[in-house]
């Protein structure tokens, strides 16, 4: 798989232009995996944002807090590695945002939920 990826990239240098060259020979740039895992990851804050119109009552506490812990410790990791990886660090700052106010709505219905319990007789 080495050699063909190798040769793709080869064949793909000469069609870059100069001014985007300084990006493509980056050591976190799409020649890389450190290009490529936080582009795709972008399909979580799609996912994160389309659940803003899901009922509070649909949302998984649990779920919600595992995606944002992650989202919160990959944004740190990706400021400590060699070369800064600042595409993973702002996939995972919105990752983390979102998840962190879904998980906001879902604590929020629950408190109520539990309040209007304690109101009826």
């Amino acid at each position: 798989m080495s050699v063909i990826y190798t040769k793709s990239i080869s064949i793909i240098d000469k069609f870059v232009p100069p001014k985007l060259q300084p990006l493509w020979q980056h050591p976190a740039g799409p020649k890389t995996i450190f290009f490529w895992a936080p582009a795709f990851k972008w399909g979580l804050v799609m996912a994160g944002i389309a659940d803003l119109s899901r009922p509070a009552e649909k949302i998984s506490p649990s779920q919600t807090a595992a995606l944002a812990a992650t989202g919160v410790i990959w944004s740190r990791y990706s400021l400590v590695i060699i070369p800064k990886n600042w595409s993973l660090f702002s996939v995972n700052v919105f990752v983390a945002f979102t998840q962190l106010f879904q998980l906001y709505r879902a604590v929020n219905y629950q408190m109520n939920l539990e309040k209007e319990k304690e109101k009826s007789p």
